[in-house]
């Protein structure tokens, strides 16, 4: 059952250097909060997974948090480039990363077949692609019962998925609702998880569309406030669209990048 702990002990206690950590969260929703207490308690060599790596991602890249790369796009979302991103990768600045590239399609069902425990996802994705040839982890299957020739990704089970929302309970249950990516299934998929939440309520008040993560699928829940920043939860924040343009010019010098981060992050 999940318990309720400060943020600070909670990533103590559940990330530890060379882990695969997933944090989802799809334009929204995205836990910020979480990954800067992981930067500043200096983890290293984890393997980030993430189906749509952005700022949040390029900052832990950039501070040396990263040994690998598993995602299915990257970038400033209606910006650009990911500076810290494409130093690494062409630069090995701070330190080398593996990258690891699939489609969305790909990476959803990888989750999928985690939560569910199977050992690989098929589909019908990549056909036409060069990422094939280009990623280990996608190999053809001919399916036994038609003879058509499908795809097969194995399955995400990340040491730790971290996620942020709306509201928990006391007893861990959490409550999402907005645009959800694939937080549900990241969780179920991992060996241990993380929940941050705009506030801790007595009572989870049924909503349309809303997603119930219940507390006995969750290690622990953190309270964090405005923890998305600069993203957003929905009922509680608006998206900083100023802070993804300043991050542009922020993160294309290393050291303009470092003394930000040491300011406002560190």
């Amino acid at each position: 059952m999940a318990t309720v702990v400060p943020l600070a002990e909670a990533v103590a206690e559940l990330v530890h250097d060379g882990d695969s950590v997933a944090m989802e969260g799809f334009t929204h929703l995205i836990p910020y909060a979480a990954g800067h207490e992981i930067i500043r308690q200096g983890r290293r060599d984890l393997t980030l997974i993430r189906m749509t790596p952005d700022l949040l991602y390029d900052q832990m890249i950039g501070m040396g948090c990263a040994r690998k790369l598993v995602f299915s796009w990257g970038g400033n979302p209606g910006v650009g480039s990911l500076h810290r991103f494409r130093d690494a990768v062409q630069n090995r600045w701070p330190a080398p990363l593996e990258i690891e590239e699939h489609s969305h399609a790909g990476i959803a069902n990888a989750y999928v077949a985690g939560a569910s425990g199977l050992p690989f996802a098929v589909l019908r994705g990549y056909r036409g692609t060069d990422l094939p040839a280009h990623t280990a982890n996608i190999k053809p299957i001919t399916c036994p019962f038609t003879g058509e020739e499908l795809t097969a990704v194995p399955a995400i089970n990340p040491e730790v998925a971290v996620v942020h929302a709306q509201r928990a309970d006391r007893r861990g249950n959490v409550q999402l609702w907005g645009i959800t990516g694939v937080q549900k299934e990241a969780v179920l998929a991992a060996r241990r998880s993380l929940v941050t939440v705009e506030e801790l309520v007595e009572e989870l008040e049924p909503r349309p569309g809303a997603i119930v993560l219940p507390g006995w699928a969750i290690t622990h829940v953190s309270e964090a406030p405005g923890g998305s920043h600069p993203s957003y939860s929905a009922g509680y924040s608006t998206r900083d669209n100023d802070f993804y343009l300043a991050w542009d010019e922020i993160s294309r010098d290393r050291e303009t990048f470092v003394a930000w981060m040491k300011e406002h992050v560190l």
